[in-house]
């Protein structure tokens, strides 16, 4: 046999052993809303998973936004062509856990597969938004973040103002506008996800309720009181800077970036998670600070609640899968990967350890800011009104909100006239979710 047909003969027997041990594999597949660089971040976690043993392989999948991944995932359920792991936002949560007989619970996942599991490594106030009353945890944590202030300290310096002290109240945040502009910056503040940060974080951050019921925790018989709150008033200040742009409205979502990134707006109020964003689109130096708060409103500052989401399971893959899912859990709860996804992205690391490693590492003291968000997540023990909120259809429920405020930007609507109806729609909805669950 020539030289040749023997390294075609051994590519050959390779290439087969190769195959034989990639079908020997059990998969594991992942859908997942990160698009960008977060999704490769996502990538490279399961990359680093199939790496480190060759019992299981973990895919990920892109599917869009969050709402159009959940939505596919319930759609693929019925469909009986299921992912065994779907991320699923914080508002899902109420969703997820009413499907009956769809959800592989957590806690039972790592029972079932024998994997070691504390739940007290975790961090309370993430844990929290997603356990039963007994404290067993329903999905695992991933993405969680919260919102914390951005702010342009070049902007600060051009106006005479101190770039190591950011506004601790809203009442300080107005006159520092007031200031910004008389020196010729022409936004003050913006926000993204509105919803989110200018009504059901300020609720929690005030300890005012969004809703009865411990905010849904209690029952599905729960009711929406935000038009009763001092919610109103603060939506009608930013009703009323809008119309000088004191605030500058910029969409439902992240839409309203641009506006921080390219200095128009002074101060950008989202996720900690968009850390990463701003430090690759911003070529001025920033600072991260503690979201505001009013003036005399009893129990404020609070604490702030979670967004992001977690990695549910679905029911109907076979043992095996599982505990490959199982496995992949344990993995990317370790310390090493925990940390890396939060210093990378902005993400909380869900955690202790993977907290005490990052400080371990310099990372805080080397990027001033950057555990804002946990100090403010820890700041004091969750109330009935701050461990998060857990409302049916509250996908939904955002929209109406949306809805709502957006007249409030146009001058279409009073504060109370926008939240009221808000209210009623939402509640609306909630006594269907309530019918439809019980």
């Amino acid at each position: 046999m020539t030289t040749s047909r023997l390294l075609a003969s051994a590519a050959a027997v390779a290439a087969f052993s190769l195959a034989g041990t990639a079908a020997a594999q059990t998969e594991v597949t992942w859908w997942h809303a990160m698009g960008g660089e977060l999704g490769e971040k996502v990538q490279e976690i399961a990359n680093g998973f199939n790496e480190s043993q060759n019992e299981y392989v973990v895919r990920p999948e892109y599917k869009g936004n969050y709402t159009e991944t959940m939505t596919g995932a319930i759609a693929a359920f019925r469909a009986g062509e299921q992912p065994h792991i779907v991320q699923v936002f914080e508002v899902g949560t109420a969703t997820m856990m009413a499907a009956e007989g769809a959800i592989y619970p957590v806690y039972q996942l790592m029972a079932d597969a024998e994997v070691p599991f504390n739940p007290d490594d975790y961090l309370a106030s993430v844990v929290g938004y997603y356990t039963t009353p007994e404290g067993e945890m329903l999905s695992m944590p991933f993405n969680s973040s919260t919102p914390v202030l951005y702010y342009n300290k070049a902007h600060f310096e051009q106006a005479g103002l101190d770039p190591e002290a950011p506004p601790e109240t809203w009442q300080e945040m107005g006159k520092m506008i007031d200031t910004l502009q008389a020196a010729g910056i022409p936004c003050g503040m913006t926000t993204g996800w509105q919803s989110w940060v200018q009504l059901e974080n300020f609720s929690a951050w005030h300890d005012v309720p969004l809703g009865t019921q411990q905010n849904g925790f209690d029952g599905l018989d729960t009711e929406l009181v935000f038009n009763d709150t001092l919610a109103v008033d603060h939506i009608g200040m930013l009703g009323d800077w809008q119309k000088t742009k004191k605030f500058d409205y910029g969409g439902r979502r992240s839409d309203s970036a641009p506006k921080f990134y390219a200095g128009e707006c002074t101060f950008y109020m989202n996720s900690s998670a968009a850390y990463a964003g701003v430090v690759a689109n911003t070529d001025f130096e920033f600072g991260i600070g503690m979201l505001p708060y009013h003036e005399g409103a009893p129990g404020a500052p609070q604490n702030s609640i979670i967004g992001g989401a977690t990695l549910w399971v679905l029911q109907g893959g076979e043992p095996e899968e599982y505990k490959g899912v199982a496995e992949f859990f344990s993995y990317l709860s370790s310390p090493e990967v925990q940390a890396d996804w939060h210093q990378a992205t902005g993400y909380l690391p869900i955690t202790s350890a993977a907290h005490d490693l990052s400080k371990e590492q310099g990372f805080y003291e080397k990027n001033q800011g950057t555990e804002t968000s946990i100090l403010q997540m820890t700041l004091n023990e969750p109330t009935e009104n701050s461990k998060g909120l857990r409302f049916g259809s509250f996908v939904q429920i955002r929209d109406i909100i949306n809805e709502e405020l957006e007249a409030v930007w146009a001058g279409e609507k009073s504060a109370q006239e926008a939240l009221d109806a808000a209210a009623e729609r939402g509640n609306e909805l909630l006594r269907q979710f309530e019918a439809d669950n019980s």
